[in-house]
């Protein structure tokens, strides 16, 4: 167990929300100014307080790290309270009363309580609980990061469709693995991931890399817009600005980010100044988007003899746009300009791109030759088999 001046510095290292739930206001101000004095806390005191479980949704409709619940109600209440916050594995739960009574204190430890504190809260006590939920969050996010998986989309130059293949991916990519997935859009100042997938948003990536030390899991459920499919969205922002985006700011979203989706999709657009960030850790699979034309397979010689030569299986080219017939160069050609064989070929299909335009639909959920190939990246992606039995449930999400 830490100490308690070591636990405070374990405390000084993480940012972690707390809800102070009770039904007095004294009270909950009082055990507001008990917290008072330790850095990197978010604290919300909620009036309101529920009269049975089932209303917990409503009053905490956002996530937290610590709950600190009063427990002086009815006992029963007092139980079934506790019992559904410890549904939810985020929420590290602490409860408190005015009154010593073991009996409640067993059962409420029993039903998912990690602490139990007499009113007035003991500055020490209350420290050394901080210190252990600290710690419990901090193992937790690093599984999470470690768990988790992140797939960036990087043009070989502009227009060759990177923005198309990532929103289409990231939406596959949520619907086959069914996993939560986040799509974020790095396409600065003006991406358009979310018109390719015809949803308005309200924040942007902007708005999550402005206060870096403030970003954690709360903040950014807050600022993704919500496809109908599941997938999560940080869109560019709509506006130009002239502001700079500090690369430690983006080291932090794509943490926070990891910590919060299984997958992390990104749109990197031709952005070869973002190599020395997060996004291009070693451990990112990079999707180098090129066409079969002398200007892109130049750049992509270039790009992955310069950039991309020490990786292996986290480096796979796709070819975009790709018709055979329309072919100048050979397969054998174009494998000597990659440097290696392109992973990944997206077919050139002019029909299924208009039909998707017209009708203003992602273009991975109409069927057709290019959805079936990012379906098999996406199912790739996910550690999923690709084969005839797979496809013929393809569409299996529109019954």
């Amino acid at each position: 167990m830490l100490t308690d001046r070591a636990g405070s510095e374990f405390l000084g290292r993480v940012s972690l929300s707390v809800a102070i739930m009770d039904s007095d206001a004294h009270r909950r101000a009082n055990v507001a100014a008990a917290l008072a004095d330790f850095r990197n806390l978010q604290i919300s005191q909620i009036s309101s307080f529920p009269i049975r479980a089932a209303d917990l949704d409503q009053i905490l409709p956002d996530p937290y790290n610590i709950v600190l619940l009063n427990v002086d109600c009815d006992p029963a209440l007092a139980f079934a309270l506790t019992e559904q916050l410890n549904t939810n594995p985020q929420i590290y739960l602490m409860v408190y009363s005015s009154r010593v009574d073991m009996k409640l204190t067993v059962q409420l430890m029993r039903a998912g309580a990690r602490e139990f504190f007499v009113f007035p809260i003991d500055a020490h006590e209350i420290s050394s609980a901080l210190a252990r939920a600290a710690e419990r969050y901090t193992i937790a996010s690093q599984e999470a990061r470690a768990s988790s998986r992140l797939f960036v989309f990087l043009g070989t130059k502009g227009g060759c469709g990177v923005t198309t293949l990532a929103a289409n991916f990231a939406l596959a990519l949520a619907q086959e693995s069914e996993g939560n997935t986040l799509l974020v859009d790095f396409g600065l100042p003006l991406g358009d991931v979310a018109i390719n997938l015809g949803i308005t948003t309200e924040y942007s990536v902007r708005n999550a890399l402005q206060y870096p030390d403030r970003l954690d899991h709360r903040l950014l459920s807050t600022l993704v817009a919500h496809h109908s499919s599941g997938l999560s969205v940080l869109a560019s922002p709509s506006e130009f600005s002239d502001a700079a985006m500090p690369l430690d700011s983006i080291d932090r979203l794509v943490a926070v980010a990891a910590e919060s989706y299984r997958f992390v999709v990104v749109d990197a657009g031709s952005r070869i100044d973002l190599l020395g960030t997060a996004l291009f850790d070693k451990s990112a699979i990079i999707y180098l988007v090129t066409q079969v034309g002398i200007t892109e397979l130049f750049n992509a010689n270039r790009m992955v003899s310069k950039f991309f030569f020490t990786r292996d299986q986290t480096l796979q080219i796709v070819l975009n746009r790709y018709k055979p017939s329309d072919l100048v160069f050979d397969e054998k050609k174009i494998s000597e300009a990659l440097t290696r064989p392109a992973q990944w070929k997206i077919p050139d299909d002019y029909a299924a791109a208009r039909r998707t335009r017209e009708t203003a639909t992602p273009m991975v959920l109409i069927d057709s030759p290019i959805s079936r190939a990012l379906r098999d990246m996406a199912k790739s992606a996910a550690g999923l088999t690709i084969g005839k039995s797979d496809r013929k449930g393809l569409f299996r999400f529109l019954r």
